[in-house]
């Protein structure tokens, strides 16, 4: 499969419901066991990431940012745990954005972003990001259109900066559909076990959930670019939505043209005693 193909957001780009139901794999193979398939094909395409991921901690020559978004519930959490389960701890770094701080508002809105992008040899991931500093302010009214165009442009200079100073950068949106956001939240209020993850704010933003797929929708088409690229992943299904994750992680790691460091000493002559 090239995922980076299949799923690149396309130059118009429309957030449908019956899309974020998409998944291709079963529609060609069958739905009888497609679950658990896509469970063993994600874990076998892990095990490869992981082996590229010891190759890029090892020559520290490369990083990777990815960045992962979605309306609440769309498993930026579950495809992090799925993606990095085979992983050494050592080369991941993974930060989630939350609501900027006091001290954070009275800098300018990448300030707080900086300090996160991975350092060589590294793999950061950014659950949630330095576009939610422009979604939800767009949303809520607190910034205008013209304010919108030139945090987007700001954005465009720091995924440049970073892609210059050989930083990979993987954006993925988690599409999710509206009913199937419904689900989720019922679930976590059904089981008292989930009452932790429930916000009552999430019912507040769902509230506005066309406000906020136009304003998804305008910002993957502003900062769409080769250096950071934007891929829209049906998230309906967790275990579909975990192996497209895993595809394109993947085939991005496959295209850094990573490799062993060089010894430092000619090994062939060393001898444990």
């Amino acid at each position: 499969m090239n995922a980076r193909e299949r799923f690149r957001a396309p130059k118009k780009v429309e957030l449908r419901d019956e899309d974020a139901g998409l998944t291709p794999l079963r529609e060609k193979n069958g739905n009888g066991g497609a679950k658990q398939r896509e469970r063993a094909l994600t874990d076998e395409l892990i095990g490869q990431v992981a082996r590229f991921q010891e190759m890029l901690y090892a020559s520290r020559k490369q990083k990777l940012l990815l960045v992962l978004q979605g309306m609440d519930t769309a498993g930026k959490d579950g495809t992090t745990r799925a993606l990095f389960s085979q992983i050494s701890p050592m080369g991941i770094q993974a930060t989630g954005f939350n609501a900027p701080t006091e001290r954070e508002r009275a800098h300018d809105f990448l300030w707080r972003i900086h300090a996160h992008v991975p350092g060589n040899g590294l793999i950061a991931v950014f659950n949630r990001s330095h576009y939610e500093d422009v979604l939800v302010p767009r949303v809520l009214g607190d910034i205008d259109g013209k304010e919108t165009k030139r945090r987007y442009a700001h954005i465009r200079d720091f995924e440049r900066m970073l892609a210059e100073s050989g930083t990979t950068v993987i954006k993925i949106f988690l599409h999710l559909s509206k009913e199937e956001q419904k689900k989720r939240l019922q679930e976590r209020l059904d089981d008292p076990e989930k009452h932790w993850k429930f916000d009552p704010t999430d019912l507040a933003v769902r509230s506005q959930w066309d406000a906020y797929q136009r304003a998804y929708e305008d910002a993957i088409a502003a900062t769409d670019l080769g250096h950071a690229p934007w891929y829209i992943v049906p998230a309906d299904s967790k275990t579909h939505r975990n192996l497209i994750v895993a595809h394109l992680l993947l085939e991005t790691m496959q295209a850094m043209n990573l490799s062993w460091p060089a010894p430092k000493a000619d090994l062939a002559k060393v001898k444990v005693e």
